[in-house]
């Protein structure tokens, strides 16, 4: 009769399990690291070159020959390596450039799409503490269709007919508001635009109308201005009929109404000339 006889194998000792697990993360670690060494120098192969770029979008006022000498410069690494967002920054410091947006494209191509800056009124920065006549103007830039102020030369803007906005830093989107409001109240009623509108840095509005004329608004929200001048520009006619002549000025901060000046009228005793008042 024979005899079976059956080994089992020993477990290794835990000492030996963890010296070899470790071995085994550290040659998985040295593949990796070759592997991404690889990839690397190959991303950085002549052959990955950015061989084209198309720019879409508004380019109305930026050529091929301005972006290339402005944006060009800037841009940094090939097809597999370019930094996107860095790319868009270069596009974007262009002037008249607002947004770019910066995609790949295989192969080796890049698509830029550009939305230029659309001037809606010159922007004149005030110091804090000038008041709404104050000459204390810090620069002249321009404001966009969002009211954002933005640097440009101001020789390019073909429509010299935009306003001019004056006011604190950071005011420019509420004046571009105010203003869209008061301009077509007065081509309404006054047949004239308003060429300028000054905020104080006390929050005090003014504005000079196309043909001269200078209105105090006084201050208060955006509707207490509009609602006081709706009432001024609904009047003024009348007055300016009556006596046959022109609107030189107007202050629409008197409570119980306001008062006016017309050219060559005096209607109060002892007023400078040229003064008159509505109550």
């Amino acid at each position: 009769m024979g005899a079976t006889f059956t080994h089992t194998a020993s477990p290794l000792p835990p000492d030996i399990r963890v010296m070899n697990g470790v071995a085994g993360l550290l040659l998985f670690g040295v593949v990796l690291a070759t592997l991404a060494v690889g990839v690397m120098y190959l991303a950085r192969q002549p052959a990955f070159a950015i061989r084209s770029i198309t720019v879409e979008g508004d380019v109305s006022r930026n050529s091929s020959a301005s972006l290339r000498a402005n944006a060009l410069p800037r841009l940094s690494g090939n097809f597999l390596t370019m930094n996107l967002r860095k790319a868009r920054e270069a596009f974007e410091s262009v002037p008249w450039v607002r947004h770019a947006t910066v995609q790949r494209v295989w192969p080796l191509h890049l698509v830029v799409t550009l939305e230029e800056h659309k001037p809606a009124a010159y922007w004149e920065t005030k110091a804090e503490n000038a008041d709404a006549g104050s000459e204390a103007v810090v620069d002249t830039r321009l404001v966009n269709s969002f009211g954002e102020v933005f640097e440009a030369n101001l020789g390019d803007v073909e429509d010299e007919d935009l306003p001019t906005l004056a006011g604190p830093d950071k005011t420019s989107t509420a004046m571009l508001s105010m203003w869209r409001q008061l301009d077509p109240m007065t081509h309404r009623k006054l047949d004239e635009g308003v060429a300028r509108l000054d905020l104080s840095g006390r929050g005090s509005w003014k504005a000079t109308l196309e043909k001269g004329a200078v209105v105090e608004l006084g201050r208060g929200s955006e509707a207490e201005v509009l609602a006081r001048y709706g009432q001024f520009i609904a009047s003024i006619p009348q007055i300016t009929t009556r006596y046959q002549t022109s609107l030189v000025s107007a202050d629409l901060r008197h409570e119980a109404g306001y008062a006016v000046r017309l050219a060559g009228v005096t209607t109060v005793s002892n007023a400078p000339k040229g003064a008159t008042k509505k109550n």
